[in-house]
């Protein structure tokens, strides 16, 4: 009876784990189309739950806004975190000083939250991008991170197509390989 219930609540994990990842996907590709340019400008924005006009944004707002669709506020959560957690993110900008408008719109703070979360996909392991994984870059002649998300989508070789805005607005692009991946971070387990 025990390994009866013990299967079924894995397999409910499972199928709830993947109806996430295609909600998270689908709030990315959503995105395309609607998010039309790059504007880094600083904005105050409501708490929670707090977003720019759709019709603008950075490459942290696509990450923001999926998950969003699964009703997590990066907002809150990544502003909470730091203030229970200052020494994660001491160092990585040029104030530590918490900020509830601007600090779930950093590369470098969405990696930290992630980082402690436990999503980090292992350095050392075959790098296998999977649909719904985050990837962290630097962009080339630059010391600039970037972010995007894996969708369901794949190039010839296979791998998958990313969600992101690098300057243009959203889009999804063959670019997983196209900048030195830093960070890889899996949410989903499925």
């Amino acid at each position: 009876m025990i390994k009866k219930a013990l299967f079924i609540v894995l397999l409910l994990g499972s199928i709830l784990d993947a109806e996430n990842i295609d909600r998270f996907i689908g709030a990315s590709q959503a995105q395309v189309g609607k998010t039309m340019t790059y504007n880094p400008e600083y904005v105050k924005l409501k708490f929670p739950n707090g977003d720019i006009p759709i019709s603008k944004g950075v490459c942290t707002d696509v990450i923001v806004r999926a998950f969003r669709a699964l009703n997590i506020d990066l907002q809150e959560r990544i502003y909470r975190h730091k203030k229970a957690n200052l020494k994660l993110y001491k160092g990585l900008y040029y104030t530590d000083k918490l900020d509830p408008h601007i600090d779930h719109r950093r590369v470098k703070n969405q990696q930290a939250y992630l980082t402690a979360r436990g999503y980090r996909v292992k350095r050392g392991h075959k790098k296998v991008f999977k649909p719904g994984d985050i990837v962290v870059w630097k962009l080339p002649g630059s010391n600039l991170d970037h972010i995007g998300i894996c969708t369901d989508r794949t190039n010839s070789q296979g791998e998958p197509l990313i969600v992101h805005n690098v300057g243009a607005g959203a889009k999804e692009e063959d670019v997983l390989r196209e900048y030195h991946i830093v960070d890889h971070f899996r949410v989903f387990t499925k």
